[in-house]
Parts: C-alpha cells; sequence; structure tokens
C-alpha cells in the first residue's frame, strides 16, 4: 500500500496538469475571499474564516473530481491494472494506496489556505483577534468532506476509463449529495421525512464552524467507506474476482449499527475559544424534554444584507443547529423573507400581520451603485409549537453602543432568546402572575401592553388583596405592585408578608412621591410633589431595603413636548429635555439587565439597600453621575425648562433605581397578632423559605402611554420622541427571573468576544493584502513545482 501511495504522489507531482488544477483551485478561492466584493473577507469586517469554509465546498466539487479521475480510469485505459495485480497486492491496498495519495494532494492544495489564516490574524483589531480553535476545528471538518469527495472522485474514477466521464460522474455525485437531499426536501411529498440529514449539507455546516459532533464524524466515515467499498467492489469485478455477496449484508449491518448508536451516544467538542456553540445544560434540558414538535421561522432572509446581518443570520443558523442537535427530532427550522414577491400594498398588509404576531420589522440603510436604498427587513423568528406562536427578537439594540457591539450581544442573546421562547411555546401550565388592584393602581389600559407582553408565557390577570383568599394567593407564582396610591391594610401586608415566607416573589414599582406631568400641565405649570403614604415603609424596612421620598433629577433623561409659542396661529411645539424623567442605563452583569436598552422613567426615587442577614442584595440600575437629589416635598414648574441646568450641580454618585434581594427574608408580623378581618387560619411564619423580589422606585417603568383616541401604545415606547427603551425587555426578563426555577435566564450571562479587523488599516492596505493572498499562494504552487522539476531533473540526469 505504501508504494502505491509513494508512486501515486511522484505521479501527480510530476504532472502539470495538478500544478495547473491547484493553482486555479487557489486563484478562484482568493478571488472570492479577498477581491469580490459580495463574499470578500475584507468587505465582511469580522476576524474570522467563515468565508473560506462556505466557499471551498463548491470548488472541491471541481477540484477533487480533477485530482481523482485519472487515478483508477488511466490504469485501466493503459492496461497498467493488470500490471499491479501481478504484483503481491491486494485489491484493497491499491485502493486505499491511491485514496490516501489523493487525500494527501488535497491537503497540500489547502496548505498555502493558511496564508489567509495569517492575514486574518495580522489584520485583526487588535492584532492576532482571531479564534485559532475554530479555525482548527473547521479545517478539520474541510478534511473530512474533502476525504468524502476523494472517495466519491474514486468511485467515478472506477466505473470509466474516460477520465472526462469520470470527472463527470463524480462532480454530479458530490453535488448530489451536497446539495441535493435539500432540495428534495422541499417537495411537498417528502417535507416530513427529514431526508436533509442524508445530506453532507448539514453535518459539514455545524463541523465547519469549529464543532465536531460524533454523528457528524461517523456520518463522514461511513459516507466514505461506502464510497470506498463500492470501488473495491467494481475493481473487483473488473479483474473477474469472485465476491463474497453474503458479506455485503453483514457490512451494511454494521454500518447502520455504527449510525444508531452515534446517534443514540453521542459527544460534541467545541474548538471555539469561548466554547460559544456549547449549549447549557438549561438549554439542553429544554430540547431533551420537548413534549411536541417544534416549528421556527426565521424572517432574517434576503439579498444584499450588510455583514452585520450576515453574521447575525449565520450566528442565528448555528443556534437553531445546536438547539435541534438535542431536539429529538422536533425542532425544524427554516429562514424564508416575507417581503419576497409582493408588491407594494401587499408588503403593507404582511408587516401589519408580522406585527400582530409580535415580529417588528427594521428600516436599514444598504450601499448600492446609485448610492444608498432604503429596505425593510425583519430581524425576528416565529416559535410555533401546536397553535402557539411565540415571537423572538434577534437584534437587540441598546444605547450608547456602536452597531457591532449591538449585534454581537444580539449574538449573545440569542440562546435564551429562542430556549426561552420554544419553553413558553410548548409549556403546559403557564405561572401565574397577579397585578394588585384596589388601591389607584395602574389601570388596565395602562397596563395594557405589560400584560400582553406577559400572557405569551404566563396566565395574568388583576387580583384585590383585600378579598383574595390566602390559599388562591398562594398560586401566585408573582405578585405585583403597580404604582399605588392608596395606602395598604394591615390585612393586605400581612397577606404579602405570609405570601413572601412561603416562597412567593414579588416586583415593588412604586412611586413615594406624588407628581406627574399632566397636573403640571393642568395646573398652570407649577405642581407640589409632595410624599405619599402608603403604609409600606415598615415593611420593606424589614426585608432590607428603603424608598426615599425624594426625586431624581438627571441630565441624561427623556425629552417632553413643550408649546414655545404661535405663530400664525399654530402653536409651537418643541422637545425639550425633562430632568424628572430619567433615562437609568443599566451597567451591570446580572441577567436581568444585561444589555438591556436603556429604561425610560418619570418622578423616580432613590433607593437605599440595608444590610440583612441571609440576603443577597444586587444593584440592577442607578441613574448616571450627572445627577441631583430633590427632597419631597418640592415645587416643580415647567418654566424650569427654559433655564439650562448647571453642570456642577449635577455631579453626584449614581443613585440606586432598581435593585434585587433573594434570600431568606424576616416576617414583618413577628411577635404581632394577626390582623382583624384575617377570617383565614394561617400560621404565621417568622423567616420565609428561599425567595425573591426586584423593588423599582417608580411603577410608570410598568406604564405605557396612551393615544388620544384610547389606543395604548407599546410598553416602552415614547410617542413624543418615536424612540424605544427597554421597560418591556426589563419586565419580561423580570418575570422570567422570577418565576423561573430551571435557572433559564441565566442564559443571558453568555459571553461572545467581539472579533473584528482593523478597518484604518484595510482602508490604507487593502489592496496589498487583496494582492497578497490572491498571488502569493499561487506562487508559493509554483515555487514548489520548479524546485520538484529541478529535483527530479538532477535525480533521473545521473
Amino acid at each position: 500500500m505504501l508504494s502505491i501511495l509513494k508512486k501515486e504522489i511522484t505521479s501527480y507531482l510530476s504532472s502539470l496538469v495538478a500544478y495547473v488544477t491547484i493553482g486555479v483551485f487557489l486563484l478562484v478561492l482568493g478571488l472570492f475571499l479577498w477581491v469580490f466584493p459580495e463574499s470578500s473577507i475584507l468587505e465582511y469586517g469580522y476576524a474570522g474564516l467563515e468565508g473560506l469554509f462556505n466557499t471551498a465546498p463548491y470548488l472541491f466539487m471541481f477540484l477533487i473530481p480533477a485530482i481523482t479521475m485519472r487515478s483508477l480510469a488511466e490504469e485501466r485505459r493503459e492496461g497498467t491494472l493488470e500490471l499491479l495485480a501481478t504484483r503481491p497486492l491486494t485489491d484493497w491496498q491499491i485502493v486505499i494506496g491511491k485514496y490516501l495519495a489523493c487525500l494527501l494532494l488535497v491537503l497540500f492544495a489547502l496548505l498555502p489556505t493558511l496564508l489567509y489564516a495569517y492575514s486574518v490574524w495580522v489584520l485583526g483589531n487588535p492584532q492576532g483577534n482571531l479564534d485559532a480553535g475554530a479555525v482548527i476545528g473547521s479545517y478539520i471538518g474541510l478534511f473530512l468532506l474533502g476525504a468524502v469527495f476523494v472517495a466519491v472522485g474514486l468511485f467515478a474514477s472506477s466505473v470509466s476509463k474516460n477520465q472526462i466521464i469520470a470527472f463527470t460522474i463524480a462532480v454530479f455525485i458530490s453535488f448530489f449529495i451536497y446539495n441535493g437531499f435539500d432540495s428534495l426536501s422541499q417537495l411537498l411529498s417528502l417535507q416530513n421525512w427529514d431526508i436533509q440529514s442524508l445530506g453532507i449539507t448539514r453535518h459539514y455546516e455545524s463541523v465547519s464552524r469549529g464543532v465536531l459532533d460524533t454523528r457528524d464524524l461517523v456520518y463522514f466515515l461511513v459516507l466514505s467507506g461506502f464510497f470506498i467499498a463500492l470501488t473495491l467492489l467494481v475493481v473487483s469485478r473488473q479483474r473477474q474476482k469472485q465476491i463474497k455477496y453474503t458479506a455485503l449484508p453483514v457490512m451494511a449491518g454494521v454500518l447502520v449499527v455504527i449510525v444508531i448508536l452515534s446517534a443514540l451516544t453521542f459527544t460534541r467538542f467545541d474548538f471555539t475559544k469561548e466554547k460559544r456553540f456549547t449549549l447549557s445544560n438549561v438549554s439542553r434540558n429544554v430540547m431533551d424534554t420537548l413534549p411536541q414538535p417544534v416549528k421556527v421561522t426565521v424572517y432574517l432572509q434576503g439579498k444584499d444584507l450588510p455583514g452585520g446581518m450576515k453574521r447575525l443570520q449565520q450566528a442565528t443558523r448555528d443556534m437553531l443547529s445546536d438547539l435541534q442537535a438535542y431536539g429529538h427530532r422536533r425542532l425544524q427550522f427554516e429562514f424564508v423573507n416575507p417581503l419576497d414577491g409582493l408588491n407594494e400594498q401587499e408588503q403593507e398588509q404582511t408587516i401589519q400581520d408580522m406585527q400582530s404576531k409580535g415580529v417588528e420589522p427594521t428600516n436599514l440603510s444598504v450601499k448600492t451603485d446609485n448610492g444608498v436604498s432604503q429596505k425593510i427587513i425583519f430581524p425576528a423568528a416565529l416559535v410555533s409549537a401546536g397553535d402557539r406562536q411565540i415571537g423572538v427578537k434577534l437584534l437587540q439594540t441598546r444605547i450608547g453602543l456602536s452597531p457591532d457591539e449591538v449585534l454581537n450581544n444580539s449574538i449573545q442573546n440569542l440562546e435564551y432568546a429562542f430556549a426561552s421562547a420554544i419553553k413558553k411555546a410548548v409549556s403546559g401550565g403557564r405561572p401565574r402572575v397577579g397585578f394588585t388592584d384596589g388601591h389607584n393602581e395602574l389601570n388596565d389600559l395602562q397596563l395594557n401592553d405589560a400584560m400582553k407582553s406577559l400572557n405569551d408565557g404566563f396566565d395574568v390577570g388583576r387580583i384585590n388583596l383585600q378579598t383574595i383568599p390566602f390559599a388562591t394567593l398562594q398560586t401566585m407564582k408573582l405578585l405585583v405592585v403597580p404604582k399605588p396610591e392608596k395606602a395598604f391594610t394591615e390585612l393586605e401586608k400581612f397577606k404579602i408578608d405570609q405570601y413572601l415566607m412561603r416562597g412567593g416573589n414579588i416586583l415593588w414599582a412604586i412611586d413615594q412621591v406624588s407628581a406627574e406631568l399632566d397636573s403640571l400641565r393642568g395646573h398652570g405649570g407649577e405642581q407640589l410633589a409632595f410624599p405619599k403614604q402608603l403604609n409600606l415603609d415598615d415593611q420593606l424596612f424589614r426585608y432590607g431595603v428603603r424608598i426615599n421620598y425624594d426625586l431624581i433629577a438627571d441630565l441624561n433623561c427623556s425629552q417632553i413636548p413643550v408649546s414655545t409659542g404661535n405663530v400664525g396661529g399654530q402653536a409651537q411645539i418643541q422637545m425639550l429635555p425633562w430632568l424628572f424623567y430619567p433615562v437609568f442605563i443599566p451597567l451591570g452583569k446580572h441577567p436581568v439587565v444585561k444589555n438591556l436598552e436603556g429604561i425610560s422613567s418619570e418622578f423616580a426615587s432613590t433607593i437605599d439597600l440595608l444590610p440583612v442577614k441571609d440576603l443577597q442584595q444586587t444593584v440592577l440600575f442607578t441613574s448616571s453621575p450627572y445627577n441631583k437629589k430633590i427632597t419631597a416635598p418640592h415645587a416643580l414648574s415647567l418654566q424650569a425648562l427654559e433655564q439650562e441646568p448647571n453642570p456642577k450641580e449635577f455631579q453626584s454618585q449614581p443613585k440606586i433605581a432598581g435593585a434585587l434581594l433573594e434570600g431568606s427574608f424576616a416576617s414583618n408580623f413577628v411577635n404581632r397578632p394577626v390582623p382583624e378581618g384575617m377570617n383565614e387560619h394561617i400560621g404565621v411564619l417568622a423567616r420565609s423559605k428561599p425567595a425573591k423580589m426586584i423593588v423599582l422606585s417608580d411603577g410608570d417603568i410598568l406604564k405605557n402611554q396612551v393615544s388620544a383616541d384610547g389606543s395604548p401604545f407599546p410598553l416602552g415606547y415614547d410617542r413624543y420622541s418615536q424612540q424605544t427603551f427597554g421597560n418591556k425587555n426589563l419586565l419580561l426578563n423580570i418575570a422570567d427571573y422570577l418565576t423561573d426555577d430551571s435557572g433559564l435566564i441565566t442564559l443571558r450571562n453568555k459571553e461572545i468576544k467581539l472579533r473584528l479587523l482593523n478597518r484604518a488599516r484595510l482602508k490604507n492596505e487593502k489592496t496589498y493584502w487583496q494582492a497578497v493572498n490572491t498571488i502569493v499562494p499561487i506562487g508559493l504552487v509554483l515555487i514548489f513545482a520548479i524546485f520538484q522539476h529541478l529535483y527530479r531533473k538532477r535525480k533521473y540526469a545521473r
């Protein structure tokens, strides 16, 4: 076998055809990866070699058949196959020797592409910002793909004496097993058969990312072995040897058993530095216990997507592939463009239909030859299970971050977004969430979008603490207190306290100071902000938190519309910053607020956290450092808008406006009688089971704006500035964190390093690197050919 291997390598490297074939392969690959803008690494802007591993398979379909077409066909045409038969060589030694020789030539063709990795390493920002592990893993995937194509090419070369026919057969078979099964799966009669798993594409896409799944490894080995076995069969028949056909079923049975075992007991090796394709145990458990089939439709599809959207699209595909690997074939996904082929009127109707499902469009600026054009895309997905549909927002925007950072945060959030949506879509018994009523809290219209958004994964309703039986209160997974205006009775406080002692979770959204912009406008632009009397101070103090009777004035604030005069009988409206509408930018790493957009508030107060035993306290968000605390009572006036605030007066430590407390709480009713009116017998617990609560110093964080005709706007949307804040995502994260015992929300802690190319260097050195990566690989092959020719000439001249 070694003699065959050596003979084949020497024969190939002595042929001009081999060098021309490899040179053309490297030239075309270099042009695609470094010159053509649609697929250029330089235009993509990220320090990675995804383009190489996406493009190389299609070039392999021509390169490898060109290498293998002469291996057996030439032997038969020249009659040297019979000459080989006279040597002490078996058929399998001949076939395996030729197979390994062709595989080594494929590796030889890939060696110059290491220059691409070096170039990306040099161009990284900072230099060396390349995930070497991912590159190594992807090269392993490319090698396995090459191994299959070599086996296919060797089989094609064995069935014909004509090299051109052998080349054509190999190209056809390679293309069919790579893409053909995906095309067949689109037929209506085959859509439920999952025949894509028979094709190479699904397995190669997984491995080419730098993740080696043992099922994919077995697939490539079995497929290579299958075509090598076919080649042995053909060669044996051509040499008129007697074949033991009884061994074929045994071999087939062994392969089937290997495939089944690999599917039942598999493992995955993630070569990437951050293990970004390794799912958490939480996600794996969600997928492993799917009770019904789930369909994910991703709408991020279309032509001319910029590099960032392409990266988000690929990351979404990768995440769904990873989830699918653990879903026991109960998860299917597809990418579609909902606006494709529609006229303008149909597009508008489709956009409205998508918005009603929770899928929001994004207006994208796309560079064209004629300038910049506007394009509507949907960076979103829809998770369907039975008759339930959950929208998934793929693009997570955030104030103050660059587009690259926004994109990276969005990719980090994909696992949580999909795992959470899938769990909600298939969940039977939904956690119950109760919003308190009876204290002039936010009404149903003001809470419309909050309750509607929670309704996708929870049973949501209003409860009256005065009348609700305690047994019913205990069924609530989360109790929300949304901006009460009237004092709580001792009976109501007792029910809340004992609900907490039994492991209940509470979201307090409390305004301690009475102040409203509408009241300011209705009283000549002036109002006295005064403390409320809610009778909750002692209870919150016992739990380790105090909401102060003050207001936060912050230079980082929202704007409000103000009439600045009349021109021609028309009021002149101007948007001016209102210091008492702080915008809180969460900077913490806690999963409740990580990577959230700014949170809009109205007349927020400060919070003090008190040291309490057995409690863990976490600050969720604070004001900016440019703030000032104003103690109530205090006279507010819209005339303050006319004055420019003095920055020196707004320099202070950031003030806490949102906090999480979790652990064992002490009861506020220890050694106290049960309040009057408590008709049920409830054993008073002195300390709570493990419980959690979140305290917000502004109830308006949960309030959506309402239009003049009485229709509610989405939570977090400011109708005046037309800006969307992170209030809705904050509420959803809070609900998930306080009600989910599986730890699903901890997936938001996932970190992925942002790897960019040095844009300044690219601008100055673009032509240089294009020339280097297009010419140098071909030059290396040419230099090797010259030295190999000189070596042979010197050797045989003696």
